[in-house]
């Protein structure tokens, strides 16, 4: 049900905005952001680890923008977690970093999932939000390279 806001506007809430939709927003963000601090350079990555069938078993994802790399997703199948796997996707996404002429990169993650495996790698935690998800928090972490 849309909401009514002023006279020249009508607020609607879309689970599935159509594509058209997405990118007359994302322009408008763009436009702002652009303005205020230049073109972003955005550029998406995906680095897949598949086994000898082609089953996927790691993975990272992330983009660089503004001269940083925002680490996404980082997976590695519980089978093969504790060999190196995940030391070599983040080495391979510090290396795009590098390339991409970025400062660092930085990503969260939760306290359940690897916050001493970032530390290990010298990540340095710059920020925390309790509850989320319940009983649980989100840590921010970065690197600079």
């Amino acid at each position: 049900m849309p909401l009514e806001y002023r006279s020249d506007i009508v607020l609607t809430e879309e689970s599935s905005p159509d594509e058209p939709t997405i990118r007359a927003f994302k322009e408008g963000v763009d436009d702002f952001n652009f303005a205020a601090a230049g073109p972003d350079g955005y550029a998406a990555f995906w680095i897949i680890g598949r086994d000898v069938s082609g089953a996927v078993r790691a993975g990272a994802h992330g983009s660089t923008s503004w001269e940083w790399l925002f680490l996404d997703w980082l997976w590695v199948h519980e089978s093969l977690r504790h060999h190196g796997i995940g030391s070599d996707l983040m080495e391979r996404a510090e290396k795009i970093a590098r390339e991409q002429k970025c400062r660092g990169v930085f990503l969260n993650t939760y306290s359940f999932q690897a916050p001493r495996f970032y530390q290990r790698l010298g990540y340095e935690e710059f920020g925390r939000l309790a509850d989320m998800p319940p009983g649980h928090t989100r840590i921010w972490f970065a690197k600079r390279l």
